[in-house]
Formats: C-alpha cells, sequence, structure tokens
C-alpha cells in the first residue's frame, strides 16, 4: 500500500436531500453518509477495494467511510455531509458560523 494525501470535499447530496423526508436516523440517510467517493484507480494505489471500509484522518479526528469508486477527480475524495464529517471538522468558522468543509487534507487508511 501506498501512503498519500488526498483532498476531501464534503457537500450535500441530492440523494441525501430527498432522504431527509425518511429522516436522519434511517438505515439508508446512514449509509449514505458513510459512504465517501473516489478515483477508482486512486482506490487501487491505496489497496482500497469497492465497498471495504477506511479510515479518513484529518488533524482534527477521524470517522470511517465505505468506499466506491466515481467519476472524482485524482486526489479528491467527496463525502457527503452528516455525523461522520462532523467528527472531521476543527471548531474554527472564520466568522460564517459554518466549519470548514471543503479542501481538507485528508489521510486515508483501509481497514482490513
Amino acid at each position: 500500500m501506498t501512503q498519500k494525501r488526498f483532498i476531501l470535499n464534503a457537500s450535500r447530496s441530492s440523494k441525501q436531500g430527498s432522504l431527509i423526508n425518511v429522516g436522519k436516523d434511517s438505515e439508508e440517510y446512514q449509509a449514505l453518509t458513510s459512504s465517501m467517493t473516489m478515483a477508482a484507480a486512486d482506490m487501487a494505489e491505496i489497496g482500497l477495494a469497492e465497498g471495504q471500509w477506511a479510515v479518513v484522518r484529518t488533524e482534527f479526528g477521524e470517522a470511517q467511510f465505505k468506499a466506491q469508486a466515481g467519476k472524482i477527480p485524482l486526489g479528491m475524495i467527496f463525502v457527503p455531509y452528516g455525523p461522520p464529517t462532523c467528527k472531521l471538522m476543527g471548531g474554527g468558522t472564520d466568522g460564517t458560523g459554518m466549519p470548514t468543509s471543503k479542501g481538507w487534507e485528508v489521510e486515508v487508511v483501509p481497514v482490513t
């Protein structure tokens, strides 16, 4: 396995928006917010398989996400906002009221 840093961007997805009617405690919502999408080539480089769990670490904390390959630029990861992403955020908001959630440099470690 190669150690590599990635840029993580968190955002709301359209599916996440429709699932809010089902509720944040639903299994489907929990599964969605515990998933991450990255380029298949990046997954292969670090030894991460489709559907495998990985630990994502920032300078503030870590959380586990289930990996899926998608149309994502090399070196980047996408995750929907949710309880796991809150573990990755720091407390600073730069006066906006919302912690920085884009452009985090992260480490991704496959769970074996």
